[in-house]
């Protein structure tokens, strides 16, 4: 099965954003992964828009934003026009969650949700049509370095029963480690969203990390 690998650009290193970007696609990683925080949805602040702009402009590989926003339908544009590739939303953040969809989809991105670890797989069924992925949280959104949510694990087995119906991807973010990426992939799993727990602070180079990533 294809593995996904997409690093979380939180955990890079801010001093040097471009040289982080030049060596993890040297890595051959798969997507870039941005958190966008309002501090309001959740009780944190993630990357910015400059930083999505240099992500994408000097990217040759996909971008995605994981919306922790309250209303994201107000910046849906805003980050298509940047270049971004995949859009997430949280369902529960937004009034009209298939409007949104929608026009993620309309502006010619790939959309795809985000089932925290309180949202029920029930709650989102009538939007697997809509969307291409769906990333199951494995820690509560908005902090980094939190430790692994069990109680998730039935929601993943839900959803690889729905994933031939519909065609989406299941990608985890949180937690990611080399462990669970072996668990998760033979569960099902296609894409990880990678931290501190596989990828960054590690003193290795990525391109070392990375292949032993893929092949576990």
């Amino acid at each position: 099965m294809e593995k996904l690998l997409c690093p979380s650009m939180m955990c890079a290193k801010y001093e040097n954003l471009a040289e982080e970007i030049k060596e993890l696609e040297e890595a051959n990683i798969d997507i870039f992964h941005i958190d966008i925080m309002d501090g309001n949805f959740v009780p944190n602040f993630g990357m910015g828009l400059q930083d999505t702009e240099l992500i994408c402009k000097l990217s040759s590989k996909k971008v995605d934003v994981h919306l922790m926003i309250n209303n994201p339908s107000r910046y849906i544009k805003k980050f298509a026009d940047l270049g971004v590739d995949i859009i997430y939303i949280h369902p529960e953040s937004e009034r009209q969650p298939v409007k949104t969809l929608q026009e993620i989809r309309e502006l010619g991105k790939e959309a795809g949700i985000v089932l925290s670890p309180e949202i029920s797989v029930d709650t989102i069924k009538p939007l697997l049509s809509l969307i291409d992925y769906v990333m199951v949280m494995t820690v509560n959104p908005g902090f980094a370095g939190q430790k692994y949510l069990s109680l998730v694990d039935e929601k993943i087995d839900e959803l690889v029963e729905f994933r031939d119906k519909y065609n989406f991807k299941i990608l985890i973010d949180g937690a990611c480690s080399p462990e669970k990426i072996k668990i998760l992939s033979l569960k099902g799993v296609q894409g990880f969203v990678l931290g501190t727990s596989a990828l960054f602070n590690k003193n290795k180079k990525y391109k070392e990390i990375i292949p032993r990533l893929r092949n576990l």
